[in-house]
């Protein structure tokens, strides 16, 4: 395993270990959207909650249980989101939802900059069943800010 791996690694153990945004909150917005997801292939299920104020995803809080990969990747989510415009928000799931595309390889530097500790899940698009696990929480937001009225997302 290179050294790059490795770091990708353990930015991914560190996220499932210490997830940002765990523990679902009450935003006190009015626009508040929830989504449980569930993997139907693992069993790995997340519960997201989001919160608009206006055009700004104010906050994003999550329950869940499942492998590494689904846990790390919602935690990335919130770390991403959390405090920007949707606009943004949508920008960057398109990148995530490329860089699970991308079979294992690296996105432009641009991208690569948008994802931020999202770039350490480039290999799992080599394992189409693990696709899924990471993908959970985003399609979780996804659908939580549909559920909160602000379909831009």
């Amino acid at each position: 395993m290179s050294s790059l791996e490795q770091m990708y690694q353990q930015v991914i153990m560190d996220h499932a270990r210490a997830g940002h945004g765990r523990g679902l909150k009450d935003p006190g917005l009015i626009h508040v959207g929830e989504s449980h997801q569930v993997n139907t292939t693992c069993g790995d299920e997340i519960t997201l909650r989001v919160g608009l104020d206006g055009d700004t995803v104010s906050s994003v809080s999550w329950e869940g249980q499942g492998c590494s990969i689904s846990q790390a990747s919602v935690s990335v989510l919130s770390e991403l989101v959390e405090g920007e415009p949707l606009a943004t928000a949508e920008e960057t799931m398109e990148a995530f939802r490329e860089l699970m595309q991308s079979k294992g390889e690296p996105l432009d530097d641009d991208r690569e900059d948008l994802l931020g500790d999202a770039t350490a899940f480039v290999g799992v698009g080599k394992y189409p069943a693990r696709i899924k696990c990471a993908m959970l929480g985003w399609s979780a937001f996804k659908d939580a800010v549909i559920r909160a009225g602000k379909d831009q997302a």
